[in-house]
């Protein structure tokens, strides 16, 4: 009885140690417990990938520390230089793989949808129905037709697979964490809403990748809503299109579409795209200017004008220049009252 003891216990501590010693060194193995595996599937999958000796032994392990039902399902990165217990408590704890998934500001709920959906993070059909259902809007706390705007640009980090509904909560929040007390007093002292600071700056998002124009972007902005002047906005019109081909045509600012800020005065009827911290402060403070127009100067920066004079020798100089080899793509632009941008060029 002695003998056997013995084997028992030098048989415990050989199953209690690791399969390969640590200092060799052994890779990483990223191991998926599906939702709703019995502990003995768990234990043969780690068997299976070399990071136990024992299946048999650690279902024992696990009985005896009552820990056979509690393990959390998802992916784990695992060594073979990792001692059964450690590997226990990392899938008791459930400490799996988070991966990361960065939203750059300036996309669209659709765009974003197929960013989250890449390698399977989560559903993109689920997570495309969600951002239009009226009762999870409301009981985000938030008064919109979508979620287009709500979903704040970062860099998040999520396990694989998560459902589309935790993704949106996410996003969500993380927009209310950005926007905070001092923003929101400063919402109150311009009269606006949520929903119009994030419908003007996901304009202004769009209209500018950078960041030093943001501010007079939305003076230009601000100025011809106090002046009643249409907005005249191209990425505006482009949102409203059912397809869009990389080129606007004179055509499509005729469109009858709500979000055709040509015809259309004030605001579009919600955000065009998610706008990041620059553009939703840059709604809130903008230049102390009394600009009303710009036009593109085709490296990324805009020539500003207080008056549609100044505006169409802008336009003149910098729209209707022979396209040099080299250079940015040149629009045509027919100067007239009220335009403001053409970024993708009119034809």
């Amino acid at each position: 009885m002695v003998a056997l003891g013995v084997v028992a216990y030098q048989a415990i501590r050989w199953a209690e140690g690791p399969a390969i010693p640590p200092e060799a060194h052994p890779p990483a193995k990223v191991v998926v417990i599906p939702d709703g595996s019995t502990f003995q599937h768990v234990a043969t999958s780690l068997e299976r990938a070399g990071l136990i000796k024992s299946s048999f032994s650690f279902v024992l392990f696990g009985k005896l520390r009552s820990a056979d039902r509690k393990v959390h399902a998802g992916e784990y990165e695992l060594n073979a230089g990792m001692t059964p217990g450690e590997i226990l408590a990392l899938l008791l704890n459930g400490q799996v793989v988070l991966h990361p998934l960065t939203i750059p500001e300036g996309l669209t709920l659709v765009q974003i949808a197929d960013l989250a959906a890449q390698d399977g993070l989560t559903d993109r059909v689920e997570f495309l129905r969600l951002v239009k259902d009226q009762a999870f809007i409301a009981s985000l706390g938030i008064k919109a037709e979508t979620l287009e705007g709500y979903l704040y640009p970062d860099t998040y980090k999520f396990p694989r697979p998560i459902k589309a509904r935790e993704v949106l909560v996410a996003m969500v929040e993380q927009l209310k964490q950005v926007v905070g007390p001092d923003l929101l007093a400063r919402m109150q002292e311009l009269k606006m809403t949520m929903h119009e600071v994030l419908t003007l700056a996901s304009v202004i998002e769009k209209e500018t990748a950078s960041g030093d124009e943001r501010p007079e972007i939305s003076a230009v902005f601000h100025n011809r809503l106090k002046k009643h002047i249409p907005l005249q906005s191209d990425p505006t019109v482009i949102y409203g299109l059912p397809a869009f081909d990389g080129n606007l045509h004179k055509k499509d600012l005729s469109s009858p579409s709500p979000y055709n800020t040509y015809r259309v005065q004030g605001l579009p009827p919600g955000p065009i795209a998610s706008p990041g911290i620059q553009a939703i402060r840059a709604t809130l403070y903008p230049a102390n200017s009394s600009f009303l127009y710009f036009v593109s100067r085709n490296d990324g920066t805009h020539q500003f004008s207080a008056t549609l004079i100044e505006h169409n020798k802008a336009v003149e100089k910098y729209q209707k220049r022979p396209v040099r080899r080299g250079s940015h793509s040149q629009t045509s632009v027919v100067p007239r009252e009220g335009i403001v941008a053409h970024k993708e060029g009119i034809s």
